[in-house]
C-alpha cells in the first residue's frame, strides 16, 4: 500500500529561489498574452521561499528538503496529507511546494504518468461536474479560455494511466487561499507563481505518484 512515509524522511529548513481541456481549441494565446498574464499573476519582486500575498502558512511555501533515497529524479510525490507535492532532484533532495487536493472522496491516490504539459490551458469540466454542480460549472460546458481566471490557472500537468487521460491535473489555481485544504474536484492545486516554476523543472514521460490522505482532520504545522 502506498504511503507518505515512503518517500520523505526529513524536512530540511533550507529554502530555495526558485479538469479536462480540449486536446483542440479555436484560439489560443499569443506568446506575448502569455507573457503580460505571467506578470500579472507573479507579485513583484517575487521569491518563492518568501512571497506570501495569498496569507498562506509558511510551511506551505516552497522549501528544499531532504528526499528518502532511492526516488527518481524528476518525479512527483503529494503528500496528501499534509497536503505537499515533491519534485526530487538529483543529488537526494526535492522541492516542496504546498497544495489543495480534492474534496470529499474526489481525489484519486495512485501512480500517473504526466505525458502532457500546458502553459496557460483552456479547459473545460467534465460531465460529472457538471451533473454534481450544475450552477458552478453548466455555464462553462463548452469550455474556459485561458486566462488568470481560467479553472487551471498558469499551467497545468496532465495525468494519465497508460495512453488514457484520466482527466486528473496538477494545475494553477485562480483561489489561492484554497492551498493547504480540500478543495478541488479532483486535481491538485497550486498557487500560480509555484506551478510556474515547478513547471519549467518537469519532463513530460515522469511519474507522478499521489499517496493516499492518511486522516481527514485538521492539517497543521507539524503534519
Amino acid at each position: 500500500m502506498l504511503s507518505r512515509r515512503h518517500f520523505i524522511t526529513t524536512t530540511a529548513a533550507m529554502f530555495s529561489a526558485p479538469v479536462a481541456g480540449p486536446l483542440l481549441a479555436s484560439t489560443w494565446p499569443t506568446e506575448a498574452q502569455k507573457a503580460a498574464w505571467d506578470a500579472q499573476v507573479t507579485p513583484a519582486n517575487y521569491d518563492p521561499a518568501t512571497t506570501n500575498p495569498w496569507g498562506l502558512h509558511p510551511r506551505l511555501l516552497p522549501q528544499r528538503v531532504e528526499a528518502r533515497p532511492g526516488l527518481v529524479p524528476g518525479d512527483i510525490h503529494v503528500d496528501a496529507t499534509a497536503r505537499y507535492l515533491y519534485h526530487i532532484e538529483p543529488g537526494g533532495t526535492a522541492m516542496r511546494y504546498g497544495v489543495a487536493i480534492g474534496e470529499g472522496g474526489l481525489y484519486e491516490p495512485g501512480t500517473y504518468t504526466i505525458r502532457r504539459k500546458v502553459r496557460w490551458p483552456h479547459w473545460t469540466p467534465t460531465q460529472n461536474m457538471i451533473r454534481r454542480e450544475p450552477e458552478a460549472y453548466a455555464q462553462y460546458e463548452d469550455g474556459m479560455e485561458p486566462g488568470p481566471e481560467n479553472a487551471l490557472g498558469s499551467r497545468a500537468l496532465y495525468l494519465y494511466v497508460g495512453e488514457r487521460d484520466t482527466y486528473l491535473r496538477i494545475h494553477g489555481t485562480p483561489h489561492p487561499r484554497s492551498i493547504g485544504s480540500r478543495a478541488s474536484s479532483g486535481c491538485v492545486r497550486m498557487v500560480m507563481p509555484h506551478i510556474n516554476d515547478l513547471y519549467e523543472q518537469v519532463e513530460t514521460g515522469v511519474t507522478a505518484v499521489l499517496y493516499p490522505a492518511e486522516n481527514d482532520g485538521p492539517v497543521t504545522a507539524h503534519s
